[in-house]
This record gives structure tokens, sequence and C-alpha cells, in this order.
């Protein structure tokens, strides 16, 4: 049975047929979901983004410098803000949809959207995450690291390094005129293979315009499903990989901090990607 057509490349009327309007065009007639026109980034646009992958590059940058055991959270938050601002930027979490910092700090069993605060003290042995997102003349980027203070646990820096070898391996799925699925297929492969689990209730997002866009970029799932993945395109892989079971829950008090169940570790790695007629090109990392 034929799959129903989403129409979203819609060409303008009047408008001469590209190459890329075929191209695009014979997969959405085959049924396949695609991106519409407008989630194409022009040069000008895509140099934007690439400016603002610069500055959030180098917040991260100075975190792996300045991390280190006895450091409060807010000092991260407290320095990813000043490092933004100085270069023109404005950190893209503070007061989104009521968010109160410019950072998420994500510590052991805390999946992602961590809030920076005073009580928060990194130690000895714990894994963090560090995700930045910036917006510079009105174009968003977005990336996060994980670090590990001091020397932790074999079992937690596997996680850690298995969680880096997802998103590399994601990376490599993620081909022009591929499908998103294809990337997920691949990150939950190798992340099972370790003996890790997938969060499912969180993905990777298009981004650039806006902080987030479509598509929606899920680390898990089967290879030729999800939206075609044309040039032009920018989007996040960011596998949140966890220690045990892969289900969450959002702390009911703050509202936005995302904790495995069983409370067992959990990393990630996150990049923003442009999309090439020859790959990926990361813009932020």
């Amino acid at each position: 049975m034929r799959r129903k057509i989403r129409r979203n490349w819609i060409v303008p009327e009047g408008a001469e047929l590209t190459d890329l309007d075929r191209k695009v065009l014979a997969f959405q007639e085959e049924g396949c979901l695609v991106p519409s026109r407008k989630l194409i980034k022009t040069p000008e646009q895509i140099e934007g983004i690439r400016r603002s992958g610069v500055v959030n590059t180098g917040v991260l940058d100075l975190v792996a410098q300045e991390i280190h055991a006895g450091m409060t959270t807010l000092e991260i938050d407290e320095m990813v803000y000043d490092y933004t601002v100085s270069h023109g930027a404005i950190p893209a979490p503070l007061n989104y949809e009521g968010f109160p910092k410019s950072v998420c700090t994500s510590i052991n069993e805390v999946v992602c959207h961590g809030i920076p605060n005073e009580f928060d003290v990194l130690e000895e042995g714990d894994i963090v995450n560090v995700d930045v997102s910036t917006i510079l003349d009105g174009y968003y980027s977005d990336a996060s690291r994980m670090f590990v203070i001091g020397q932790t646990t074999p079992e937690k820096q596997k996680l850690v390094d298995v969680a880096r070898e997802c998103l590399e391996i994601g990376m490599k799925a993620a081909r022009p005129f591929g499908f998103v699925g294809n990337i997920g297929n691949a990150i939950e492969k190798h992340a099972r293979k370790n003996g890790f689990s997938i969060v499912r209730d969180l993905c990777g997002h298009g981004v650039g315009l806006e902080f987030h866009e479509e598509p929606d970029v899920e680390h898990f799932g089967r290879k030729g499903t999800g939206m075609l993945l044309v040039p032009g395109m920018v989007f996040t892989i960011e596998p949140m990989v966890n220690m045990g079971d892969w289900r969450v829950f959002v702390d009911e008090e703050d509202g936005w901090t995302v904790v495995t169940e069983d409370e067992l570790p959990s990393a990630q790695w996150e990049h923003t990607f442009l999309m090439t007629e020859n790959g990926l090109e990361i813009l932020t990392y």
C-alpha cells in the first residue's frame, strides 16, 4: 500500500526547478518524509551559524581549561555567561521557557537540563555534562561535552567513552540523501553492544535560525525512517547514553532536571552539524 504523501517540499509558483528540487521531489513522490525548503540554510545563514559556533566552542574550551573538583556549577554558569556576553553573544538557555541559567550542568545520574546552583559542588570521580547554546546576531549554535573530574571508576569512564563513540558513529551514519533513522540505528546498536541504553524521551534537533527546529534526531530507530537529510540542513546529534535502563523522569521541584529512573549514571556528547553534498561539517563541538 502506497504511503500517504506529505508535501513539505514546495517549489514556488513560476520558479525554475533546480537539480536539488528534482531530487527531493522524487523522494517525496515515493512517500518519504522530506524537509521543507525553509530548513535548507542559505550561504549567508550558514556563515552566521558558523560564527555563532565559534563562540560556542570557545565557551566549552574555557570550561575544559577551568573545570575542577571543588568548583560549583554556579561558577560554571557565571563563567559561561561572562565569556558569551564579552564576545557579543547571548546564552540561549537563559530565560528560555523559564530556564533560569545560562548553561545546563548535568552530574552523574542527571541526564540533561541540570540547573547550575551554589550547592552542587563537583567532586573527584564525578562525570558532568556541560551543555552550551549560543545566540550571535540572531543565529543559534549548540554543543555539549562530558568532563571527568579527576579519576573516576572504570565503569563511568567507559560510559563517557562509549557516549562519545556513539556520537562519532552517528556522524558517519549521516549521509546526504540518507535518513535520520540511519543515525539512530547506528547509535543504538553501538550503545547496546557495550551494555548501555539510549534515552528515548529526548533527541537531537534542527538548529540555526531558532533554538529548536525540525527535524527531530532520535538516537534509536530503524534505517530508512525519519526525515531525508538534504544538503543545507543544520542539526544536532546528541546521544544520551545510560549505564542502566533508558527510562528517565523530570524533577518535579524545578520542572527541568532530567534524571535516570534507576539513578545510574548517564553521559552525553553533542555537536552542531551542517549537512553538505559530501557529508557532515562540524559547526560547533
